[in-house]
């Protein structure tokens, strides 16, 4: 396999003492690709200085998350639209509205989720949102940026079918975590990943959090990893049908077109 994790916190602290022994357990997997997500202009930038240093293997996205929105001021925006223009940088993101705790208030996360989409429709990027407890405020915001909008995904999506659905009719792309391996918490989602569609589907790890509760054995630190990205995978084949070849087929295919990924050395 060559699975592309399209979500993760690489440069998180927790990682900071064997990021390459984590690197090389995820290849060793089967995860060759990875997508470093920025959630705040100084993790933006360290997501795009560690993606520089392994070209064609790590990207990453710029972007504020809405828990920081009222630090995206003109220079933090100035600071994304710089970051937008690397190379290595892949999407907007990861940007959106949390309604759940509000850590910053309502108003600001929607101005800067607006300023974060006219910066991909500036850019022609595709969007890496977030949405928590603002579903509708989320998708009146987005619809009214989607038709400059390239492409987006909902990432780590954990919402019911009738989320899931508009925002298929919206042509997001679906990011699926290891939620689905919660049994208190996830088990909806083993019956909806079946209507999402083949080319709408994509895995992400969102380590070093969602470590798979039902992992056998259960590892004795409770930091995800990038190699536990196959058994998000082959949980959602058994949920689907799917065999485990044709899903990660289909959601290496997707992650490729969705952030316009350059053909790996491995498929040369």
């Amino acid at each position: 396999m060559h699975l592309v994790d399209i979500g993760i916190n690489l440069t998180h602290d927790s990682f900071d003492r064997d990021r390459d022994e984590v690197i090389a357990r995820a290849q060793a997997a089967g995860v060759d690709r990875f997508i470093i997500t920025g959630s705040s202009v100084e993790a933006s930038t360290q997501a795009a200085q560690l993606a520089a240093t392994a070209p064609g293997r790590f990207f990453s996205t710029a972007g504020i998350h809405p828990h920081h929105a009222s630090e995206l001021d003109d220079s933090a925006i100035g600071a994304l639209r710089e970051l937008c223009k690397l190379p290595q940088v892949v999407a907007v993101g990861e940007c959106g509205l949390d309604h759940f705790r509000n850590f910053s208030p309502p108003v600001d996360q929607a101005r800067a989720f607006h300023l974060q989409l006219e910066l991909a429709e500036e850019n022609q990027l595709p969007v890496f949102l977030h949405q928590r407890d603002a579903h509708e405020d989320f998708v009146a915001i987005l619809g009214e940026h989607m038709g400059g909008i390239s492409r987006a995904v909902a990432h780590c999506f954990t919402g019911e079918r009738e989320e899931m659905m508009t925002y298929l009719d919206m042509d997001l792309y679906i990011g699926i975590t290891g939620w689905i391996c919660d049994e208190r918490r996830g088990l909806h989602l083993r019956e909806l990943v079946s209507e999402i569609p083949d080319d709408r589907i994509m895995i992400e790890t969102d380590a070093p959090y969602l470590l798979p509760r039902d992992l056998k054995p259960r590892p004795k630190s409770r930091r995800n990893e990038p190699m536990h990205l196959p058994h998000v995978l082959e949980t959602i084949a058994e949920c689907t049908g799917r065999s485990v070849q044709e899903l990660a087929r289909l959601t290496t295919e997707n992650a490729k077109r969705f952030f316009d990924l350059p053909a790996g050395s491995q498929e040369s």
